[in-house]
């Protein structure tokens, strides 16, 4: 564990690459023993988002924009920001996306809470992600994580009530 961590150490991960998604993103809060707080470096090129528009239902977010500008989208609306704004996304509220819609890289911090739970829900595409760790935090050792799309059910539907129907 380090107690101090310069952002040029941050071991980065690229992410998913296409047209539209494009982003080398680095978790580093663990790196400083920081299991309760979330901290991620998210590195974007012009024209790129680094995720697909969610909302998370347990865990809030907080991005300090270190350089480059965008578009926020959060909900309906969609929210110019530059370097040194601070964006805020609360658990159960809109959905949120950051988009590099500048001429130059993006950099961000993520920040969240690290939640023993967390529902993600995914709001353009109509996925969901479930992660729950009965011990320590979702993001690290989930004893449950699963995603997907919900097939509308009753509470009853698919078990073997003894019953006939």
């Amino acid at each position: 564990m380090k107690v101090i961590l310069n952002l040029d150490e941050v071991p980065l991960e690229q992410g998913a690459e296409g047209t539209r998604f494009a982003a080398a993103t680095g978790e580093f809060g663990v790196l400083l023993g920081l299991y309760g707080l979330g901290a991620a470096l998210h590195i974007v090129q012009p024209g790129k988002t680094a995720t697909p528009f969610h909302r998370h239902h347990t865990s809030d977010e907080m991005f300090l924009v270190l350089s480059g500008s965008g578009t926020y989208r959060y909900g309906n609306d969609r929210l110019p920001f530059r370097t040194g704004d601070c964006l805020s996304a609360p658990a159960g509220a809109e959905g949120h996306q950051i988009i590099n819609t500048g001429t130059e890289e993006l950099r961000y911090i993520a920040f969240s809470n690290n939640t023993n739970a967390d529902v993600v829900e995914y709001l353009d595409s109509g996925r969901i992600r479930v992660d729950v760790g009965a011990v320590g935090h979702h993001r690290e050792n989930a004893t449950f994580g699963a995603g997907g799309k919900l097939t509308p059910m009753g509470y009853w539907d698919g078990e073997d009530t003894g019953g006939e129907k």
